[in-house]
């Protein structure tokens, strides 16, 4: 563990005015607080918040950001409070450490709509202050680079959301470096053969050809030089998991890709800039549609750069980027760059964007729409890259990859965009499905009446557009959702011998958290919402209750009279799923879902097949499932999981340890249910739990049928 001088020392190499007594007096404090926790390697807990704190210190942050890191854990997981957090390092220090406790108590993996909730706090959470979410992904990166330690299915949840979220984030604030180490982390946890094969191919290939990177940066140099240009130049080979992403979407094999070499020159200038890009072109060929001018039109968290490919020595493509110093500072700390010291002062970057106003484009216009529309429109805009148009008078129109003419016209004014009817790019007319490139000048051509197209939203790519589109939608066909959703209701509500009611459609649009009854009328016209779960919420006893029970000695549908069957042990099927009958000489026919791995040894025998499905109506709960799940080792947990079963009213016939291990155990229970919707409603019930990490339905294929 990095000792408390030795931090300063760090803080110090980039700012000399440093508050050492500040850094000190937290560092004592967080290890006070910590005394007597351990990590799950074993290490004393408090090497965590000091390693997150090294890792801001190369980001040359202020005091209070260091400070944060050294203190992020205490308000979560020791007697310290915010009050006294406050007291002892002011209030800009305890509300930065308060946020970050609220950020790691978010759930970001959980369910979609949770998800999407959670996702509103993250932005709020930077809204306020961005130095929060510098905290979190450090404290990400340091859990990432440690994560050996934690059990595997932690390890696979931790690591698909750093892949999801953090890594995409640290990405759009500009964090290219921390992006991709977050990537390849998660990817050695995720697909660790995968990565493997790549490391061993590049080794073979270093092998081959020698390595190629301090070659090809001595042919730059001599370049350079001879255009009397100084600059510093710098070769990597790209990540594994950027290589492995390159092959998979261009479904290339590791041999057919070229440019897995990136280098960097560093100018002294903007002007500079051209001038090693012009003699990089004379010297080498140009790759077509690999050139990007990032300094003229930057992006939007303030990253400039010029980037362009060329086939270098012997052919090999690889890909250059030139920049300046400023810009490269901003390169490497993104957003971040804008709380940097150099020398005890803040550095007064001109390409460092205001954290403010950054956050500000990111969030812009996610105040409205349902959750799922807002979870969709953060993961367009934070895995978006940028095409830059232009208006007819000039001005500059940044955009996603891919955006069609109509992003364009949402991007300029909503009311642009919901009366488009054409657009001209350099003055031709096109299609409104076309996809715009860098640098076209796109006009867009309106009409007085016209309204938004469900198709639109099949051609749009960006946030803004998807939820103006269907707002516009929803609004448009409101009034005849909420007709057709009465009579709807009316037609339930007879079934189940009800009439209905203002009162019953208030009552059950409370049950199910929407606005009013109108809301819920135009979502059971709009088939957002089903008669059935509307039933549900007002009477559960009646909207279950089928007209007809099935015989549970012929459930099944398909078989001759003299037949008789049993369901195949391998694969459980249950009411409710697609299955196929298989004829057995002396057996009758044994039933199997239709996405059974034993039917594969059928496939030549199409006489064997018989064509099943199960009778409508309601089954009696004697169907055994199988159910895997990973519970902590607690007292009282088996036995409350036990009660929550039998609360849904299914019957435990099995069961039976997979695993044991000292903090959780894995268990497979074998549990009689009715059909494939009480399977659900149990899994549900079981995934809600605290003490459950992991629940899934358990096919044992080596069971003979």
């Amino acid at each position: 563990m990095i000792d408390v001088e030795d931090l300063i020392a760090l803080v110090r190499n980039y700012n000399p005015r440093a508050n050492a007594d500040l850094i000190r007096r937290a560092y004592a404090y967080g290890k006070q607080m910590h005394e007597g926790q351990f990590r799950k390697s074993g290490e004393p807990y408090f090497t965590h918040p000091v390693a997150v704190a090294a890792i801001l210190t190369e980001q040359r942050l202020d005091d209070a950001t260091i400070v944060t890191a050294l203190l992020h854990d205490t308000i979560e997981d020791t007697r310290s409070t915010y009050t006294e957090v406050a007291g002892l390092f002011g209030s800009d220090v305890a509300e930065l450490v308060d946020g970050v406790t609220k950020l790691t108590n978010l759930q970001l993996s959980s369910s979609e709509s949770k998800q999407a909730e959670n996702f509103r706090k993250l932005f709020m959470a930077m809204s306020k202050d961005l130095r929060v979410i510098l905290v979190k992904l450090a404290d990400r990166l340091h859990n990432m680079r440690t994560i050996r330690s934690m059990k595997p299915e932690k390890q696979a949840q931790k690591a698909r959301e750093t892949m999801e979220i953090y890594a995409p984030l640290a990405g759009r604030m500009g964090m290219q470096w921390m992006r991709e180490e977050l990537e390849d982390l998660s990817f050695k946890v995720l697909n660790p053969e995968a990565r493997s094969s790549i490391i061993r191919r590049f080794v073979t290939l270093q092998k081959e050809t020698g390595d190629v990177i301090p070659k090809i940066t001595a042919d730059i140099r001599t370049e350079l030089e001879r255009a009397q240009i100084e600059a510093d130049v710098f070769g990597r080979a790209k990540k594994p998991y950027s290589i492995w992403r390159k092959m998979q979407e261009k479904q290339l094999s590791f041999s057919s890709l070229s440019d897995i070499y990136g280098f960097r020159v560093i100018t002294r200038s903007d002007a500079d800039c051209y001038r090693v890009l012009g003699v990089i072109h004379q010297r080498w060929r140009a790759v077509p549609g690999r050139f990007k001018d990032y300094i003229s039109q930057p992006k939007s968290n303030g990253y400039r750069s010029i980037h362009t490919t060329v086939s270098g020595r012997d052919g090999k493509r690889v890909e250059v980027q030139i920049r300046t110093r400023q810009m490269h500072e901003v390169a490497e700390a993104g957003v971040a760059a804008h709380w940097s010291y150099r020398e005890g002062v803040r550095v007064q970057n001109p390409f460092a964007v205001d954290p403010a106003q950054w956050i500000a484009t990111l969030t812009e216009r996610f105040d409205e729409g349902d959750h799922d529309e807002f979870l969709e429109n953060v993961k367009l805009e934070m895995y978006s890259d940028q095409v830059f148009c232009f208006t007819p008078k000039g001005d500059v129109v940044q955009l996603p990859k891919g955006a069609s003419p109509i992003d364009y016209a949402y991007a300029i004014h909503t009311r642009i965009g919901n009366s488009c009817v054409g657009a001209k790019i350099d003055g031709i007319r096109v299609p409104l499905w076309t996809r715009l490139k860098n640098g076209q000048s796109v006009e867009i051509i309106t009409a007085a009446g016209q309204r938004p197209q469900g198709t639109w939203l099949d051609i749009v790519v960006t946030g803004r557009a998807k939820a103006a589109i269907r707002k516009s939608l929803r609004e448009e066909d409101r009034s005849r959702f909420i007709k057709l959703g009465t009579e709807l209701a009316r037609v339930a509500f007879e079934h189940v011998g009800r009439k209905v009611s203002d009162k019953a459609l208030r009552t059950a649009a409370k049950t199910l958290a929407l606005s009013d009854s109108d809301e819920l009328l135009a979502r059971l016209g709009s088939a957002e919402l089903s008669a059935r779960e509307v039933i549900e919420a007002i009477y559960p006893e009646l909207a279950t209750a089928p007209a007809e029970v099935v015989d549970a000695k012929r459930p099944v549908v398909g078989l001759a009279a003299d037949q008789s069957f049993r369901r195949a042990q391998c694969c459980q099927p249950l009411p409710g799923e697609r299955i196929v009958g298989i004829t057995y000489r002396g057996q009758g026919v044994i039933v199997h879902a239709i996405d059974c791995p034993a039917l594969a040894e059928f496939e030549e025998q199409p006489q064997r097949w018989v064509d099943l499905h199960w009778h409508a109506g309601r089954h009696a709960p004697v169907y055994s499932a199988s159910l895997k799940l990973t519970i902590s080792n607690d007292a009282g947990v088996l036995g409350h999981i036990c009660t929550l079963i039998g609360q849904q009213k299914a019957n435990i016939s099995d069961l039976h340890f997979a695993d044991r291990k000292p903090d959780f155990y894995s268990v497979v229970i074998e549990v009689d249910l009715r059909d494939v919707e009480h399977l659900h409603t149990l899994l549900t019930a079981l995934e809600a739990e605290s003490d459950v990490a992991q629940v899934e339905r358990y096919r044992d294929l080596s069971r003979k049928p």
